[in-house]
């Protein structure tokens, strides 16, 4: 490689620039091996140049000659060069420009940045580790003007010629202010050029007086750790767990684990107050500590920081600079879709209600318009609202929802419900229906009898001529079963102001067509007596024109159960809390040298982050969860409910998941586990059965699909087995036996304490994966893998796109079902369009909910999607490259594969008049608003 300071010292127009010495050429961008390409909207992500042709593009203002020169050699020595690479903030505030100044002129008078090269040998006389002499880094006050976001820097080194080769490097930061180093690159040793990945902020002296240390890209198992880094290795481990005391401060980088006890307020009053999740009372993962001081009113609550006053996170979790632009983006948006609607109802009670279609149409085609009585009124008393409604407009209105650019009544159609069953939002409910009637699992002397109100005689009608045994046998019955999440939940539900929700039962027929109808809908509610009619009522589809009115109106109590449970259970519960502990303890306890750290590095990047977020912001007390979906307070509650009910990790991957098959167990096997709660639970979780696939070693993927044209399912096997194959290839490069992974300490410490400490209240659960054989390990790796990346992107990049439209989909409902002879039926009648959209969330309601679904939905600019990163330096060992490379090129293949399957006639669940195609697992996207797109990891 041509070095940064020959660069230098060459005239600065030479415009031929030397490739790497040993290497391929690189000048320009070489193509990253996860290369994506293809259509519009994909892009093709290119490793980073070389330092020293960064130098040449990117540092304008060269420093004197003789800060840069390579100092000469003796025969018994090596001369060695650092060249650190810094990435600077596109946006500074003044305050920080001053400072940037001030360390600059300071670095010429000696107060510099510190870099030390550790060798992985030891010193035979000191006992420790080979270490350089500690060098500055040369050009900090030449440069300090340089406008570009990556500025290179150097040190230079001589050493011993007995050094060995550089197995890290150390950072002293004696600036005022902390900066980002993205990697270093130390050549000149005869071993050639050692890489550095850092992608770390460095913070100055003044807030850690020690030196940080990076280690090389090359990886190592614990045991193979050469002698020189052994130390260092276990002294970095123990500084990121932290001492596990005292308030976290921003620039720390300590991983520990806390209950959920910051969700509520109450120093704010009475009704402000959540009950603290985690423990024997409401089971759940443990999240981040915080450490943050008790609240004046409860010892157990911890005081909150409320938006957008910045939450700890270890400092390197924080959010780029292009993903906090996004989110700005989405705040501004925010702040102007919901700004009319409040104005509205504020001043015009009579319009908190859409009064028609027309209304929610108005959202999408014109922006939220206002009355002209009503404009009048405001322009009189408030003049700058004419100002906002001018020069905002194109803010102020939503994008239109893809569920109705092709077909804007196909959310009417009882087709369309049961497809997005299969390829909606929330695809990972639908089960097989394998008893008849269905039967719930919840105690009959509180519930009422555990049998379902659904007989033969409602659904003979809708099975093209089979009986009810017939339509089992031949796996032609399915079922959205939302009644035992909601039923413990129902009567405080429906005390809330504004909010009514049943527990619901929907039955579907699998037509000859390959598509699904729905055939009954079971609304259930908790027995008033023990005859009571009301507790359980069953439509059918329509057949006149009232019973079409409560036919939708039940079908949006479906959705509306539908709903809560993919956003407090599949989408949060899931994806982002079960996950958080995993990859607390893989910081804890694995090495960054670790290889099985390396792999899963770029499936936890920023998730730590917007998981604390979601507790300042979405799942907190009055937060956006509990304000837009019907359990409201209840919701978390709820969600530990499920917790402790239904996750099992070991059936968390997509093969087990669709198959769910649970041994039969005896009652007395159950009974045999330590108390008689837990082995209820245990019962209960046994019959909890999705059924939607069958074991056949016949099929490419082990299983055999019930529903052929089931979009979620073969798009997700597909990527599934392109994750398990890259899993295996790597550990098989790292683990040639069962024992290498019963003897790796980092390993069994990460996994034992992501379960006894991550998940402690299902510790003694008899399900756990064991992790003693590399198999163990590969499918372990496997199911992380897939629920960061896959399975969420499934479950969230949809969720404007398909949900944005409220009447297709209400998070939450307002009004219960009328029966004949309530007060509410003549209501029902006399104008059946607006009470259904009485029933729906309100207009502030619904603008609120669709401007954060709009967010989250949202891809940032800085994504990094399955198969790709941003350069190949994340490890040097070339086996793990070209298994790496394999990987991208299977998921590449995977999305050609999803591209023909949209296209395919055949495929009525994604193809046909009005028919979206299934993109949710299409691994590529570009930024924005796309409903395509698997990134690496939770990111939003």
């Amino acid at each position: 490689m041509e070095l940064v300071g020959r660069s230098l010292l060459q005239a600065a127009g030479s415009a031929s620039t030397a490739a790497p010495r040993g290497g391929r050429e690189r000048g320009g961008g070489g193509l990253c091996f996860a290369s994506l390409g293809g259509r519009q909207g994909r892009r093709t992500v290119r490793s980073k140049a070389p330092v020293g042709a960064l130098a040449e593009r990117v540092v304008l203002t060269p420093a004197p000659a003789e800060r840069v020169a390579r100092p000469e050699a003796h025969p018994q020595s090596v001369a060695a060069r650092a060249v650190v690479t810094v990435r600077r903030k596109r946006k500074v505030e003044v305050k920080e420009q001053v400072a940037e100044q001030m360390d600059a002129y300071a670095d010429r008078v000696g107060r510099s940045v510190l870099l030390e090269l550790i060798s992985t040998e030891t010193d035979p006389r000191k006992g420790g580790p080979k270490k350089s002499k500690k060098s500055k880094l040369v050009g900090w006050f030449e440069k300090r003007d340089v406008k570009a976001e990556l500025v290179v820097y150097t040190a230079e080194f001589t050493v011993d010629a007995a050094f060995g080769e550089p197995g890290a490097v150390t950072v002293l930061n004696r600036h005022q202010l902390e900066f980002f180093i993205e990697s270093i690159l130390v050549e000149g040793f005869p071993s050639g050029p050692a890489h550095f990945t850092c992608n770390s902020w460095v913070q100055p002296t003044r807030v850690d007086p020690a030196p940080r240390v990076f280690f090389t890209n090359r990886p190592y198992l614990p045991s193979k750790t050469p002698p020189g880094l052994r130390e260092l290795r276990r002294r970095e481990l123990k500084e990121l767990r932290g001492s596990g005391t005292g308030v976290r401060k921003i620039t720390d980088r300590a991983y520990d684990y806390d209950v959920y006890n910051d969700l509520g307020n109450p120093d704010k009053g009475e009704g402000f107050e959540r009950p603290v999740l985690g423990g024997d009372k409401l089971p759940y993962p443990r999240r981040m500590r915080t450490a943050r001081p008790s609240t004046v009113t409860d010892e157990g609550a911890e005081s909150r920081v409320e938006y957008p006053e910045p939450i700890y996170v270890s400092r390197d979790e924080e959010f780029e600079e292009g993903k906090n632009e996004m989110l700005s983006e989405g705040a501004i948006k925010a702040l102007l879709h919901n700004f009319m609607p409040l104005l509205v109802s504020s001043v015009s009670p009579d319009s908190r209600d859409f009064a028609g279609f027309h209304d929610v149409d108005n959202l999408f085609k014109e922006g939220l318009r206002l009355k002209q009585a009503l404009h009048d009124q405001l322009f009189q008393k408030i003049p700058f609202v004419r100002k906002i409604q001018e020069n905002s407009e194109g803010l102020l209105r939503y994008d239109t929802p893809d569920i109705i650019k092709k077909d804007k009544f196909a959310w009417l159609r009882d087709d369309e419900f049961a497809r997005q069953a299969l390829a909606g939002i929330n695809p990972v409910n639908i089960e097989r229906l394998q008893v008849f009637p269905p039967v719930s699992k919840l105690d009959p002397a509180v519930y009422g009898p555990p049998e379902s109100a659904i007989t033969e005689e409602h659904i003979i009608g809708n099975l093209d001529g089979m009986s009810v045994r017939q339509a089992l046998e031949e796996n032609k019955l399915y079922m959205l079963d939302y009644h035992d999440i909601f039923m413990p939940f129902l009567d405080r539900i429906n005390s809330l102001d504004g909010r009514k929700a049943y527990g619901t039962r929907t039955l579907f027929f699998l037509t000859a067509g390959g598509t699904l109808k729905p055939i009954a809908i079971e609304l259930c509610l908790p027995p008033m007596t023990d005859d009571c009619k009301r507790a359980k009522r069953v439509f059918t589809p329509p057949a006149d024109a009232t019973s079409i009115w409560l036919w939708q109106l039940a079908k949006a109590h479906v959705c509306s159960n539908d709903a809560g449970v993919h956003q407090l259970i599949n989408h949060w519960l899931r994806t982002h809390a079960c996950m958080e502990p995993f990859i607390i303890a893989a910081h804890r306890q694995m090495s960054a040298m670790h290889p099985i750290f390396k792999l899963l590095k770029p499936h936890m990047r920023y998730t730590l982050k917007i998981n604390a977020l979601a507790r300042q912001i979405l799942i907190n007390g009055d937060g956006v969860i509990e304000s837009g979906f019907t359990p409201g307070r209840y919701c978390m509650e709820m969600s530990s409910f499920a917790y402790d009910n239904l996750w099992r990790l070991d059936q968390e991957g997509l093969p087990a998941d669709l198959i769910r098959r649970y041994l039969q167990a005896s009652l007395q096997m159950a009974l045999l586990l330590s108390t008689v709660a837990v082995a209820q639970k245990f019962i209960w979780c046994l019959v909890c059965r999705r059924g939607m696939a069958v074991e056949d070693a016949s099929q490419p993927h082990g299983l055999r699909l019930l529903i052929e044209d089931y979009p979620y399912a073969t798009d997700g096997l597909l990527l599934w087995s392109a994750i398990a194959r890259w899993c295996e290839a790597y550990v098989a490069a790292y683990y040639p036996s069962d024992e290498a992974v019963q003897d790796d300490y980092e390993l069994q410490s990460w996994y034992t304490e992501a379960v006894q400490v991550g998940h402690p209240d299902k510790r003694d659960a008899p399900w756990w994966p064991r992790l003693t054989t590399a198999g163990d390990l590969a499918s372990l790796l496997t199911t992380l893998v897939w629920l960061c990346s896959a399975q969420h992107a499934a479950l969230n990049f949809g969720q404007y796109p398909l949900g944005g439209y409220i009447p297709n989909r209400p998070p939450l409902m307002r009004r219960l079902v009328p029966a004949e002879g309530d007060p509410e039926y003549e209501h029902l009648v006399a104008d059946p369009h607006r009470f259904y959209l009485s029933a729906l969330p309100s207009l502030t309601q619904t603008t609120t909910f669709m401007t954060v679904i709009d967010t989250l939905s949202t891809h940032s600019a800085d994504e990094q999607y399955l198969g790709e990163r941003p350069n190949e330096e994340w490890t040097a060992d070339p086996a793990a490259l070209a298994a790496a490379r394999e990987f991208a090129a299977e998921v590449r293949r995977a999305e050609e594969e999803i591209e023909r399957r949209n296209a395919d006639p055949s495929r009525r669940n994604r193809c046909g008049a009005g028919v979206l195609p299934y993109e949710l697992m299409a691994p590529s996207s570009g930024p924005g608003i796309t409903c395509r797109g698997v990134p690496n990891s939770v990111t939003i």
